[in-house]
């Protein structure tokens, strides 16, 4: 490898790397492994090429190629998800919710999202975000009995503070999102609605979760997580708003776009159109249902009683281990995840009392459902032994040697 020799001390890390993926668990429900075709991409030549503004109407020149790339991108999105407008360049999941806000909305108006401790994101109106701070924010949550949605108390929320735009979608919320209740609300107070579905697009490409293109007026999402493409994002719109948010992209927000990456969600959004993965996208719910179903059955609390997608959450309840205590006895035990906040939180946002967990990145490496029975079992286990290095050392071996039989795809040594 050329970067052995040019920089052997950072070689030398990116194989510690190689070898914490391939010996753990990763069960961060925002994580997966994109296959050696799209790393090929983003590590292609195009990561050479500057090229400002938009297919046909570049400020530089020589962008002949990175034109027909972008174009692919955009096309294989919209037969992917469908939908009349694609923006491919954003470099995360934030910038298309912030793309959406500028071009939509004027400081102070008010924006309705989803709480973060339940399950809501930064960018949906959290106060230490742009989003809390530029707009007026009126946050939703779900229901204390059923840890659920409350549609009806989002309704009367938006009857009473008339929003000018409603964001629905999650990034730890367990349970399928009736993306048509929130067209129906918006419609209602005449707002426009926008589904953040990052965490859930390769569901939704898989056919999974059901699409929101059809009842929301945008959708951003990122393109790695259970999409499985490298880390960026996108936003579909209506053509009405296209010009408005291509701008609020480039130069609103960003310079340059990443050419490199676009070529590598091209490939993702390739891979994604085939067969084999709508039985992915199956599998991952299959993997996460029977996760959940096990860590019930082995005494865990989790929030709303299981999951309707790829990911759930533990509660750990006010007495037991905080998530942060959790995530790091697991971290030792081989297995990855993140602290979580739940929605009966009583613990500050960086130590929570909940931890989250995903299964696209196992299904990846060809995790089943056999698989997720004894990782319920080891996580229980770490539960019970969260202060005993010698147990969680012991179920590191344990993990190590399941993980052996799983490739990670792109990791040919270690």
């Amino acid at each position: 490898m050329e970067l052995s020799n040019v920089d052997p001390e950072l070689a030398k890390v990116l194989g510690m790397e190689g070898k914490r993926q391939v010996e753990g668990l990763e069960l961060i429900a925002s994580e997966n492994y994109t296959s050696e075709a799209v790393m090929e991409a983003v590590g292609s030549i195009f990561t050479n090429k500057y090229a400002e503004g938009y297919p046909g109407k570049r400020y530089y020149g020589g962008c002949i190629n990175v034109d027909v790339v972008e174009d692919l991108a955009r096309d294989r999105l919209l037969q992917l998800m469908g939908g009349e407008h694609a923006n491919v360049q954003p470099h995360s999941g934030s910038v298309p919710n912030m793309a959406v806000y500028m071009s939509m909305l004027e400081p102070g108006d008010t924006l309705m999202g989803m709480r973060l401790e339940h399950g809501g994101h930064l960018t949906h109106g959290h106060p230490k975000n742009f989003s809390g701070a530029l707009y007026n924010v009126v946050g939703y949550g779900v229901n204390p009995d059923t840890e659920t949605i409350d549609y009806e108390n989002v309704r009367r929320l938006a009857l009473e503070h008339r929003p000018k735009l409603i964001v629905s979608g999650s990034t730890a919320y367990p349970r399928l999102i009736d993306f048509s209740k929130f067209r129906e609300i918006a419609d209602e107070v005449g707002a426009l609605h926008m589904t953040d579905m990052a965490h859930i697009s390769g569901l939704v490409a898989g056919g999974s979760h059901p699409s929101p293109v059809p009842h929301a007026d945008f959708v951003t999402s990122s393109t790695h997580k259970s999409l499985r493409g490298p880390r960026g994002g996108f936003v579909i719109c209506k053509k009405e708003w296209a010009k408005k948010i291509d701008g609020a992209m480039f130069p609103g927000i960003q310079g340059g776009p990443f050419m490199n990456v676009i070529a590598g969600k091209a490939v993702a959004f390739k891979e994604a159109l085939q067969p084999d993965f709508k039985e992915y996208s199956r599998q991952v719910v299959t993997n996460a249902q029977m996760l959940a179903s096990e860590l019930i059955r082995q005494g865990m609390r989790l929030v709303s009683d299981g999951t309707d997608n790829h990911l759930m959450l533990i509660d750990l309840g006010p007495k037991g281990p905080s998530g942060k205590k959790m995530q790091s006895a697991l971290e030792i035990a081989g297995i990855t995840t993140n602290k979580n906040t739940v929605p009966r939180e009583t613990r500050k946002a960086f130590v929570t009392s909940g931890i989250r967990l995903g299964t696209p990145a196992l299904t990846t490496r060809g995790f089943g459902e056999s698989e997720m029975r004894q990782i319920a079992v080891w996580i229980r286990r770490v539960f019970d032994s969260s202060d005993d290095r010698d147990v969680l050392r012991t179920i590191h071996a344990e993990v190590a040697d399941m993980a052996e039989g799983f490739p990670v795809p792109g990791i040919t040594r270690v």
